[in-house]
């Protein structure tokens, strides 16, 4: 025979399965609480400082042992982009990125500051432009004017986006030989590594670089003067915008002490500054 069910009994339960349910929701907050204190408290290690260093394609090489050197003395990492100054000045006209500025001339230096993007600087190395040909120097080039002869294939630096671009403008203008020397032009490239390159692959006769880009297992290098030749000295400083003006700071001065300038020697830039070229304009 079935039982009625007795109203206080099934009341009882009740209550007890709902106290029960409470229970277990206050011990699940408790466990998120003891998982989640230790790891609010628990500072996280520092991420690394790094600055970013808006470098002349043509100083790559001394750069790139630069950084790992800075960082080792000094806790700071460093990121480069490396491009022609004139591209250079435009990305950092438009991102305003970039805690460090090192083109390869002070003449880039000067249309960045002109612009506010840069303002002091401390000088590190030369720049001293090459005429190089090819490996035992077929076409007898010996001197500017020799690149003006009719059938030559030249390779230039961009005028508008590279210091020795700009370098060889002046240099064929005071001889009055730019016209003939624009005939003679197969490419202009936006970076001096890709002179460099071109050479190196037979594309073209003659070309201008700078002493420290002469690879002498391909090429010939045939000195300017110091009278015709537009020597540029390397500058570097912080940016006006950078926000790690400290970091920055270090950074130029490492790579304009003696310790920094023994980078660019190795990779055979002369370091400033040299009696062999104290009479150069800066």
């Amino acid at each position: 025979m079935s039982q009625i069910p007795n109203p206080s009994r099934t009341l009882f339960i009740g209550i007890a399965f709902v106290l029960l349910l409470i229970a277990a929701a206050c011990a699940g907050c408790s466990s998120s609480a003891q998982n989640t204190g230790p790891a609010a408290t628990t500072p996280h290690a520092a991420a690394p400082q790094s600055i970013l260093v808006f470098s002349g394609a043509g100083l790559k090489a001394p750069m790139q042992e630069i950084g790992p050197a800075f960082t080792e003395k000094y806790g700071i990492a460093v990121e480069y982009k490396y491009a022609g100054s004139g591209t250079q000045i435009s990305q950092m006209n438009l991102t305003r990125k970039g805690d460090v500025f090192m083109p390869g001339s002070t003449n880039e230096w000067k249309i960045a500051k002109a612009q506010g993007l840069v303002d002091s600087y401390e000088l590190v190395a030369y720049h001293v432009p090459v005429i190089v040909t090819q490996k035992g120097n077929p076409k007898n080039i010996a001197t500017l004017t020799d690149l003006a002869k009719p059938g030559l294939k030249l390779a230039l630096g961009d005028a508008a986006a590279t210091a020795i671009g700009k370098a060889g403008t002046k240099m064929f203008k005071r001889l009055n030989i730019t016209d003939a020397i624009e005939k003679n032009v197969v490419t202009r490239t936006p970076t001096i590594n890709e002179l460099v390159v071109i050479m190196n692959t037979g594309q073209a006769d003659a070309a201008i670089v700078t002493l420290d880009n002469v690879r002498t297992d391909t090429m010939d290098a045939v000195p300017i003067p110091v009278s015709e030749n537009e020597i540029m000295v390397t500058p570097i400083g912080p940016t006006t915008y950078t926000e790690k003006a400290d970091a920055a700071a270090k950074f130029v001065a490492y790579v304009a002490s003696d310790e920094g300038k023994a980078f660019f020697v190795r990779h055979g830039f002369p370091a400033y500054p040299d009696p062999a070229y104290a009479t150069i304009n800066i």
